[in-house]
């Protein structure tokens, strides 16, 4: 599966339990995360990236944003598991 398709899905499993308020606090501290939530989280963010015209926009507002996402990454994750 190419790139690309990983974070349309990523970001499609992530619309449901996704921030609600642009503004949202971070729902986790950094140090209690784990790699998988964080790179889960950082997908999800970059799919739902205002400006999705190029891979550099959307991985600079994952850079910037993935701690709001971290709740929808756990609610994936242990829903797969």
């Amino acid at each position: 599966m190419d790139t690309s398709r990983r974070i349309l899905l990523a970001g499609l499993a992530g619309l449901a339990v996704a921030p609600t308020a642009a503004g949202a606090a971070p729902s986790a501290a950094a140090d209690d995360v784990t790699v998988a939530e964080e790179r889960f989280a950082r997908m999800i963010a970059a799919a739902h990236a205002p400006e999705i015209t190029c891979a550099r926009q959307a991985e600079r507002y994952a850079d910037a944003h993935w701690p709001n996402y971290v709740a929808a990454a756990r609610s994936v994750i242990e829903a797969r598991a």
